[in-house]
């Protein structure tokens, strides 16, 4: 990525940007059915265009060309290699409209440019690369049958899929789905969050001009009623991957079995512990990554570190340097290279997290600034999904009252811990109930790891790595007889 503009430059591409306002619909822009509605820059209440919506209409229509695509096989039955071929041109196009894509992204979301330009446009490219280099390299199995009869167990594209966005990181997210599903042969049509479609919809025009056919990648803007329901009990719809909350995930589980049975795969929120020991070496570094992970993005992520299990014996050192860290941490204006925390995503959103905050804690309007509460296990705060820049500081006497209480949650999506020993750690790692445990950082793997949660966290797949492929396709077995008819069993 080259590097960063200033803040006058990156508002004059925004002042520039010829943004999408329809639905992409079978290989171009349509006006959607549904409602018209508009979309808001969150730092500033500007609206920034009027979508046209969809409705349970355009979902039909667009499940029709998708499974006509599918069916034809101009993308399903393409070799391997040849998608690929595909995907690469189009994470060239993305790379080429990147500075767009990062700004739009930024108007959009209220995210900082500085995170659109050096994570989430970089990440969004190298995910759909990675799943286009990997399309070739997948291997199908035989089983030990004997010389009597040959098995093979093969992988085939499930279909149609639908994939459901939400607004924290709309680029990413729609890569971490359109990447392992087109490279499998899917035709995949994506509900971006209201909040958020600009990125998605621009992605699918490139997509077409790399030579994704028409009806194998569709964008449907519009709100969970009106399209996310319909595509989620539609009887032709093979499978919903969906990332949000759990308790729109588990709406999910309910229209699969009003329906088709589809497959469903879900991740959804967490109340993720980092888990701080005694012997935690270079409390410096501890605090960089306590300070990244429970703050990045304004909090505004399902794997964000909103509790901090502590030891009595370090905390009090480690919370003068995670104070000291938070210092450099500016909350402002997304456009500003220089900010660290943009605005949260809406109104609705903000009062949320606010409801939590004590009488004049975290600024106003919009701005959410980070805020760090002492708290007891027993606290709303210590047990709720929040979503916004706040850490839950728990301290504990011993290490399994720290592992107990980081198991003390509905979720299990995310966790660190902290130790300068090996055995801690890995014992650490292994009696946390979390589908990532990091030791001594804070993360979620990397594009070849699988990502996903324990308990309510998640259901059915997990996102990153071959895993990913896994979920969007669907395993058969061809059994072949080798025996000989002439030598059937002598009677007489």
């Amino acid at each position: 990525m080259s590097d960063l503009l200033t803040k006058a430059e990156y508002q004059a591409i925004a002042r520039d940007l010829d943004l999408p306002r329809t639905a992409y619909i079978d290989g171009k822009y349509r006006a959607g059915s549904g409602k018209v509605f508009a979309t808001v820059n969150p730092a500033t209440g500007e609206e920034l265009t009027q979508i046209s919506g969809c409705n349970a209409e355009d979902v039909d229509f667009a499940v029709s060309k998708a499974r006509e695509a599918f069916d034809q096989g101009q993308w399903s039955k393409l070799h391997p290699s040849d998608r690929k071929d595909v995907l690469i041109r189009l994470c060239k196009l993305i790379t080429r409209n990147r500075r767009e894509l990062a700004v739009m992204e930024s108007i959009d979301s209220g995210k900082p440019i500085l995170d659109c330009e050096t994570i989430d446009v970089p990440e969004t490219i190298h995910c759909i690369k990675w799943h286009a280099e990997a399309v070739d390299k997948i291997y199908d199995q035989t089983a030990p049958t004997g010389d009597d009869a040959m098995s093979m167990i093969v992988r085939e594209p499930i279909g149609v899929v639908g994939a459901v966005l939400p607004w924290n990181f709309p680029l990413m997210m729609l890569a971490w789905k359109i990447g392992p599903a087109l490279a499998a042969g899917c035709s995949v049509i994506v509900k971006p969050a209201e909040q958020t479609s600009l990125t998605a919809l621009r992605v699918a025009e490139l997509a077409h001009e790399a030579g994704v056919p028409r009806g194998v990648l569709q964008v449907l803007p519009g709100d969970g009623p009106d399209v996310g329901e319909p595509l989620g009990l539609h009887m032709d719809v093979d499978m919903i991957s969906f990332t949000g909350s759990t308790e729109t995930g588990k709406r999910f589980l309910r229209y699969a079995a009003d329906s088709n049975l589809k497959k469903v795969v879900l991740e959804c929120g967490g109340k993720n512990p980092a888990v701080v020991f005694e012997d935690a070496e270079n409390l410096d570094n501890v605090a960089e990554h306590v300070v990244n992970a429970a703050f990045w993005n304004a909090g505004q992520n399902c794997s964000a570190t909103s509790r901090l299990i502590v030891h009595s014996s370090v905390k009090s050192d480690l919370m003068e340097k995670i104070e000291a860290r938070l210092r450099d941490w500016k909350t402002g204006d997304p456009l500003d290279p220089g900010t660290h925390i943009g605005a949260l995503i809406d109104g609705e959103h903000c009062a949320k997290v606010r409801s939590y905050l004590d009488k004049g804690d975290g600024g106003e309007g919009p701005f959410v600034s980070p805020v760090i509460y002492h708290v007891s296990t027993d606290d709303p705060k210590a047990a709720d999904e929040i979503f916004g820049p706040v850490l839950c500081v728990i301290e504990v006497a011993s290490n399994d009252e720290a592992i107990q209480i980081a198991n003390q949650t509905q979720y299990g999506l995310a966790a660190s811990v902290f130790t300068a020993n090996t055995r801690s750690a890995i014992r650490a790692a292994r009696d946390i109930k979390a589908g990532t445990v990091t030791v001594n950082c804070y993360g979620e793997g990397d594009i070849s790891t699988p990502f996903g949660g324990y308990k309510q966290s998640g259901f059915g797949g997990r996102d990153n790595g071959v895993h990913a492929h896994d979920q969007f396709t669907e395993l058969k077995t061809i059994w072949i007889d080798l025996t000989d008819p002439s030598e059937g069993d002598n009677v007489g």
